[in-house]
């Protein structure tokens, strides 16, 4: 008896120092996942990846579909038919997540034979995409008196068409691809001079370098709805990577396909031009902080 008198009484004195502490503090850890939810999509994609470290109603928030099929482009499902091949790639994509698809399409997505990429910019959820000197239509490049394929790790394809000389320059492209809605900018990565590395550091050649300072280089962009960009400018700055832009072009309908068909020449002949590298052609969503490298932008 004696013993559960005390045991209640130890009880009550329990309860009663409880009630004079007041009630229980409440943080960020008693929120509820879809509040947190709430919370991330209003985040960019690495913010929500920092707050789900944060406790574990963001951990499981993060983890959310409608969270992360936010971010993806409204033709993901379009994106996603170019991950894997086959019976075996179809089922991994329909039991894929949205974290996981974003995850996926953030990192390159080889079409074309390979030498054409597409990958989402991981803070933005946007589209950009690459295609190599090799996808181009360029005059003269199987001869090679004018121009030569060059192994480098400076390309992003491991490999740059590079003109000793030549009279007529031409390089042409084009490309048939369902944009998600946005405005895009199309670049040619081009270098003046041969690279080369010795005793490991990089040495540049300017021996071929000449002819881009008689006439300018005539830039041609075009679209299948009609869109049209015309420029020219002269290539300068031998010895560094140079994004010389295009045009842009505004894709509206990501539902179909855009063909886009470009161009940079200079054919006048009465001269010869020489020393230059064709790495690839660069589609970024127009904007601030896409572009990685210097940006020329040419005379209209």
């Amino acid at each position: 008896m004696g013993a559960w008198v005390s045991g209640l009484l130890g009880a009550d004195s329990a309860a009663a120092a409880a009630a004079a502490a007041g009630p229980a503090a409440v943080g960020l850890g008693d929120l509820p996942e879809l509040c947190a939810a709430q919370v991330l999509l209003r985040l960019d994609p690495p913010e929500i990846c920092r707050l789900a470290r944060l406790n574990h109603a963001f951990r499981g928030a993060a983890g959310a579909d409608f969270v992360w099929e936010a971010k993806l482009p409204e033709n993901y499902r379009y994106l996603m038919e170019f991950v894997g091949s086959g019976e075996e790639g179809r089922r991994r994509r329909q039991r894929a997540g949205k974290k996981e698809i974003y995850a996926r399409l953030s990192r390159p997505v080889p079409f074309g034979d390979g030498q054409k990429e597409f990958w989402l910019d991981k803070n933005r959820g946007m589209i950009c995409m690459a295609l190599s000197s090799k996808a181009l239509v360029i005059t003269g490049v199987d001869d090679r008196r004018y121009w030569q394929h060059m192994p480098t790790s400076e390309s992003r394809f491991q490999s740059v068409a590079y003109l000793q000389q030549i009279w007529w320059f031409e390089v042409v492209g084009e490309v048939d691809f369902c944009f998600p809605v946005g405005t895009y900018s199309l670049y040619f990565r081009v270098h003046l001079g041969k690279f080369y590395k010795r005793f490991g550091r990089r040495h540049c050649s300017s021996e071929h370098v000449h002819g881009w300072d008689k006439k300018p280089v005539r830039f041609q962009l075009s679209t299948s709805d009609g869109q049209q960009a015309v420029s020219q400018c002269h290539l300068e700055e031998p010895g560094s990577w140079v994004l010389y832009h295009a045009g842009d072009f505004v894709a509206s309908k990501p539902d179909q396909p855009m063909k886009l068909k470009f161009s940079m020449a200079q054919i006048d002949c009465t001269h010869t031009k020489g020393g230059l590298c064709i790495d690839s052609v660069l589609i970024y969503p127009k904007g601030k902080g896409f572009q990685q490298g210097r940006v020329v932008r040419s005379q209209r």
